[in-house]
C-alpha cells in the first residue's frame, strides 16, 4: 500500500487527471447536450464501467499485452476508432429522430459509453504507466492494491463526468424543442465522435 506521502501525491494527481478535459469528458459533454441530463449520466456511468474493465485487466496483467504487442494495441485501437466514427456517421446520415430524455433508448448511451472506453487502449496504458508507481508488492498483494487505486481513479473520473452531465444536461433539455438547435447539436456531436475516432486511430502506444 502507498504510504501517507504517496497517498497525497496519488490523490492530487488523480484529481488533476479527473478535471482535465479529455476524450471521456468531451464524449459525456456531447451526449449530455444532445440527449439531456439522463443520457449524459448514462454515458458517464458507461465510460466508468468501461474503465473498470481496464483496471481489472491491468491488475491481473492482461493489459500488459497491449503495451508489449503492437499488433494487439493496433487491433484494439482501430476497433475503437471505427466504432466512434460509426457513431458519428450514423448521427450525420442516419434517421434523425427527435432527441430528448423521453426519446433516447435508455440502454444505448450506457452501452455505447462502455464500448467507447473498453475499445480505447490508451486507457489501459494510462493505468499501466501511472498506478505501478504506488504499488509495493512487499507491503500488500499487488493485484489488490492495483484494484483499489484503480477504483479511486475511476471514481474520481466518474464524479467529474457526472458534474459535466448535470451541468450540460439541463441546457440541452431546455433547447431540445428548438429544431435548429437539434440539427446543429446533432452535427456537432457527430463531428465530435468522428474527431475522437480519428485521434484514437492516430494514437501510438508510446
Amino acid at each position: 500500500m502507498p504510504d501517507a506521502a504517496e497517498w497525497l501525491v496519488f490523490l492530487g494527481a488523480t484529481a488533476v487527471f479527473a478535471v482535465l478535459p479529455g476524450p471521456g469528458v468531451l464524449y459525456v459533454l456531447a451526449r449530455s447536450l444532445r440527449g439531456g441530463r439522463g443520457e449524459g449520466i448514462r454515458s458517464a456511468v458507461g465510460t466508468c464501467l468501461g474503465a473498470l474493465v481496464h483496471v481489472v485487466a491491468a491488475a491481473f496483467g492482461l493489459s500488459a499485452v497491449l503495451a508489449t504487442s503492437a499488433t494487439a494495441f493496433t487491433a484494439v485501437k482501430l476497433a475503437g476508432a471505427a466504432y466512434l466514427v460509426y457513431l458519428g456517421l450514423r448521427g450525420l446520415f442516419g434517421r434523425h429522430e427527435q432527441t430528448g430524455p423521453d426519446r433516447a433508448p435508455r440502454g444505448s448511451a450506457l452501452v455505447q459509453g462502455v464500448l467507447t472506453e473498453v475499445l480505447n487502449p490508451k486507457t489501459a496504458l494510462f493505468f499501466l504507466a501511472f498506478l505501478p508507481h504506488f504499488v509495493h508488492p512487499e507491503r500488500a498483494p499487488a493485484p489488490l492494491v492495483f484494484l483499489l487505486l484503480g477504483l479511486v481513479v475511476v471514481g474520481s473520473a466518474l464524479v467529474a463526468d457526472l458534474t459535466v452531465a448535470l451541468c450540460a444536461g439541463p441546457l440541452g433539455e431546455r433547447l431540445m424543442g428548438n429544431l435548429r438547435w437539434q440539427n446543429r447539436q446533432r452535427v456537432a456531436t457527430s463531428l465530435t465522435m468522428i474527431g475522437l475516432g480519428g485521434a484514437l486511430a492516430l494514437a501510438d502506444n508510446g
